[in-house]
């Protein structure tokens, strides 16, 4: 059963990897082959100047990708069958026992994840973001983010894990159960928390001035029945010259957030339409759909785990001889996102589809049009690519590509 599993796991590993890398390589072809002209439907707003700045930061970004790609998998086989997880247990386990010593195991495994995606990290920011125009971030401003996310991940991830060793230990057959009910409401109580406590560790949250952008804000609040616990502006400009908007929070500590860059460059109506959209995804209640599916697949995921944590080939079959609860946990999480991957272009779909529906909802409740504009800017401004390799976009985009989102923006403009 050991080698079998072995094998079932090597040969998911090679289709996953395979496939990652012909997609991205797909996708900086079709970009690049299209970098010559500007698209039909948005030859009367964007530039072929602009048009090439996106093509060549997505073709950028993509190659830095593709060497992230190479690099996560090389970190996985080194860790799996290549011994990394067993020399940190042959190092640990004659020091600590218990849940020191799954604390230890899990923090040294972040490490050295950490220290590998250091180098890509500065990268992309410091040589992509910047060669592109969007970096306003400063090597000290990088590195104290770095030590403020070590330092609360350690505040907050020491209790976690080990809440969740202790349950998996102590808790007999069923300890899957208790471990999903904890990290489910582990999770609300983070989300409820995150606005006020969390978020201003890293940003300046300043509440939206008085004029034409608010008042349009709260007539549009006041339109669509939804109540806010405030609506702020945060300075996003210091790290990067992206815009965006977004909710945050949940139940009555909702925030509406604002980047500073984002009020720069889009029009009051267009900000309100924009909003509408993000309106659109409560509404439509896509928010609490995720948290549901999220929820019902980290029941199914420890279930699983539930089922593999005696089973000695698990281990053995990942390069791991010892057994043991927290090798267990490492061990699930590090190699599920192989067995798992098949799933994504599901996913990207109904995220797709979210996308549509609030796009329809903010056509009812402001003008399509606005909209539009908003998503154009947005998407200049961004240097977002209008295209994308199909095959490629249909696997992983979020967002609907930028002239199919358009094309049923003008049909609900049209209908109203």
């Amino acid at each position: 059963m050991t080698q079998n599993f072995t094998l079932i796991f090597l040969l998911f590993f090679a289709l996953t990897l395979t496939v990652r890398l012909w997609l991205k390589l797909r996708h900086i072809g079709f970009v690049a082959g299209h970098r010559q002209a500007v698209p039909a439907e948005f030859t009367a707003s964007v530039t072929l100047e602009t048009h090439q700045k996106a093509a060549d930061y997505t073709v950028d970004r993509s190659r830095a990708a593709l060497v992230g790609i190479v690099v996560e998998a090389g970190l996985l086989l080194a860790l799996t069958l290549g011994g990394g997880l067993a020399a940190l247990h042959e190092f640990w386990s004659p020091r600590l026992d218990g849940l020191s010593y799954g604390l230890a195991m899990i923090f040294s495994l972040m490490a050295v994840s950490g220290l590998v995606d250091l180098p890509l990290s500065l990268y992309s920011q410091f040589v992509v973001e910047a060669r592109h125009g969007f970096n306003r971030m400063t090597l000290g401003l990088f590195f104290a983010d770095l030590l403020k996310q070590t330092l609360l991940g350690a505040l907050i991830g020491a209790p976690v894990i080990l809440a969740v060793l202790w349950l998996m230990g102590a808790m007999g057959e069923f300890w899957w159960l208790y471990v999903w009910l904890f990290w489910s409401a582990f999770n609300l109580l983070l989300m409820f928390v995150y606005p006020t406590w969390i978020a201003p560790l890293f940003n300046k949250f300043s509440p939206l001035g008085e004029g034409e952008m608010k008042a349009r804000v709260e007539a549009l609040l006041a339109r669509c029945g939804f109540r806010s616990s405030g609506l702020f502006v945060m300075d996003g400009s210091k790290r990067s010259s992206h815009g965006n908007a977004y909710f945050t929070g949940f139940g009555n500590n909702k925030r509406i957030v604002f980047f500073d860059t984002l009020l720069t460059r889009l029009d009051p109506p267009e900000v309100e339409a924009v909003l509408a959209h993000e309106l659109g995804h409560f509404r439509k209640k896509h928010v609490l759909k995720r948290l549901v599916m999220m929820f019902a697949g980290s029941l199914a995921f420890l279930w699983l785990l539930g089922q593999l944590i005696d089973a000695p080939w698990f281990y053995a079959g990942l390069g791991v001889d010892a057994h043991n609860t927290a090798l267990a946990l490492i061990l699930f999480f590090l190699v599920m996102p192989v067995f798992t991957f098949p799933l994504t272009p599901l996913m990207s779909w109904l995220s797709r589809q979210h996308e549509f529906e609030a796009d329809a909802y903010a056509a009812e409740h402001a003008a399509a049009d606005d909209l539009i504009h908003a998503l154009v800017k947005l998407y200049r401004d961004n240097a977002s690519t209008l295209t994308p390799d199909p095959l490629h976009s249909l696997f992983y985009d979020s967002h609907p590509p930028a002239a199919q989102r358009i094309a049923h923006l003008q049909l609900q403009g049209a209908g109203s």
